[in-house]
């Protein structure tokens, strides 16, 4: 079973940076793909980037694009989210998630099996 922990989080002035981890545990094979989403109050999950085995493959959605870097140490089994330049409308609780999909990009939530518990960003 896939145990994932995120951390990193915290809260920032707008145009700050902030650097999430992603730390994975328990598994048999390490998962191909990974991701992570947010969640703002009020507001559906939403996909942030996701990744693929090797760091071959990565995909971002529009409004973070330019901005925040996705990339993984499988090595250390981490993945992690370098996110620059940072704005008010980033603030939300963000989510790592890990999945069986293929050599492909993947953001779709209902994709991936495995969700950590989140971390707060926070920027004012």
């Amino acid at each position: 079973h896939v145990q994932l922990v995120e951390s990193g989080g915290g809260s920032v002035q707008a145009g700050g940076s902030l650097r999430l981890s992603c730390a994975a545990s328990g598994y048999t094979f390490l998962p191909h793909n990974m991701a992570w989403f947010r969640q703002a109050p009020g507001k559906e999950r939403e996909a942030v980037a996701s990744i693929y085995t090797g760091g071959a493959g990565t995909c971002y959605a529009d409004s973070v694009k330019g901005r925040f870097t996705i990339s993984r140490d499988n090595a250390k089994n981490t993945v992690y989210l370098q996110m620059n330049s940072l704005e008010a409308e980033d603030t939300a609780m963000y989510y790592c998630a890990a999945g069986y999909i293929g050599s492909r990009c993947d953001l779709a939530a209902t994709s991936y099996n495995y969700w950590g518990q989140g971390t707060q960003v926070t920027v004012s």
